[in-house]
């Protein structure tokens, strides 16, 4: 089907729905379900729940293959409400301080839920340590490791973890002794240069060609670091649920190395503009958003009411919103997608006053922040409308 053909089908889909609204593809989620089995190999999939935020399309994938078992959770709060809905094996995938958020986790806990709080440093260690004598529960808890890779005049990564390699790991295993209430039952190294940094880019060649042989270098190196904390780990007792690595943009190599256990995947059920640059695979763009032509002020410009939803990180143009339907559709340069409105340059057939313009989020779960429910569509119709967070009445961060 070309995208032509696509967008007229979506518009007779999705005729009389009030704008702006929030859709996802399921014939293309699903699919996106299946390639990312395939590409994680033999490895267990948490689901990232930050790139879905929408309890029912979590609860679909995880019914969808044996292989989805658990969620990675944003904040302790969010896996606390989790639990309560029914969901279970939740590793929280940020530090938690706060004794109110430590203490709703304990009270999950203390259900036999299965919760995992991230950690690396001590005073993490000391407040749940605190929490967990107050309530008389053990809390489980995850390492963080960090996985960047340090060149000369070159951090490849992000900041995230202290805990930065095998000595850093044995000072903070040591540390971890004195809170017996504090159990270590997870490993977790999320490798962002490899997983978040797209590699083929349009027009960029240069640094596509560079970013590949980083990240290359960059692969052999993490491998050999997180085996070896994993591997000393073990040697001194430590019973792990699991070691957590990698994301939808490196499952590939992650799925690779022997110490890793699970892989974590997110964005890629809905696949938004970011996952397009990456050499080693293509998903299908699954979700979407559309905003209204309310009038025209020149030829071949149409002017769009809202759809400014810009995505967080470091500011630039990949964090745009980008006009997905109709084809060859574009953003003003002057103006791009603006809060209350958003230009349009398209020389396809007219568009009349109310047509939609279909969006894609740079983002995945984010876009769920500005909508209440998602529309699922079928090739046969809509199958039907389900709430995001922010529908349930939540938002985290």
């Amino acid at each position: 089907m070309t995208k032509q053909q696509q967008y007229a089908q979506y518009q007779q889909l999705l005729a009389g729905q009030e704008m702006p609204f929030a859709y996802v593809d399921l014939d293309k989620f699903d699919t996106n379900v299946s390639e990312l089995l395939k590409r994680a190999g033999n490895k267990k999939i948490r689901i990232a729940s930050k790139s879905m935020r929408c309890t029912a399309l979590m609860q679909r994938v995880l019914q969808a293959d044996n292989q989805y078992q658990g969620i990675m959770c944003f904040t302790a709060t969010e896996a606390a409400w989790l639990s309560r809905k029914g969901f279970d094996d939740l590793l929280v995938a940020y530090p938690t301080y706060q004794v109110a958020h430590i203490t709703a986790v304990a009270e999950e806990l203390q259900k036999g839920k299965k919760i995992y709080l991230m950690v690396d440093r001590v005073e993490h260690l000391a407040r749940i340590q605190e929490v967990a004598e107050r309530m008389n529960t053990p809390i489980a808890v995850c390492l963080d490791l960090d996985m960047s890779s340090r060149y000369p005049a070159l951090h490849f990564g992000v900041w995230r973890s202290s805990v930065q390699d095998l000595a850093t790991a044995q000072a903070f295993w040591r540390e971890l002794q004195k809170y017996p209430l504090v159990q270590l039952k997870g490993v977790m190294g999320y490798e962002a240069q490899i997983a978040g940094v797209a590699d083929q880019m349009k027009g960029q060649g240069p640094k596509n060609a560079i970013v590949r042989l980083l990240k290359k270098r960059s692969i052999k190196e993490i491998a050999k670091r997180r085996a070896a904390v994993v591997n000393w780990i073990k040697e001194q007792g430590a019973v792990l649920d699991f070691v957590n690595g990698g994301g939808t943009g490196s499952l590939e190599s992650t799925r690779e190395e022997a110490a890793v256990t699970e892989v974590t995947v997110g964005s890629g059920f809905y696949n938004p503009t970011l996952f397009d640059a990456y050499a080693n695979f293509r998903h299908e763009p699954a979700a979407g958003y559309a905003i209204e032509v309310v009038r025209q002020p020149a030829p071949h410009i149409y002017t769009c009411l809202g759809g400014g939803y810009v995505a967080s990180g470091m500011v630039g143009i990949d964090k745009i919103p980008q006009p997905y339907l109709p084809d060859t559709a574009a953003l003003n340069p002057n103006e791009m997608a603006g809060e209350v409105q958003t230009p349009i340059h398209y020389k396809g057939t007219e568009l009349a006053i109310g047509k939609p313009v279909f969006m894609r989020h740079s983002k995945a779960g984010e876009l769920c922040e500005r909508f209440e429910q998602l529309i699922l569509l079928r090739k046969q119709g809509i199958e039907g409308k389900v709430l995001t967070y922010r529908g349930e009445g939540q938002c985290f961060l």
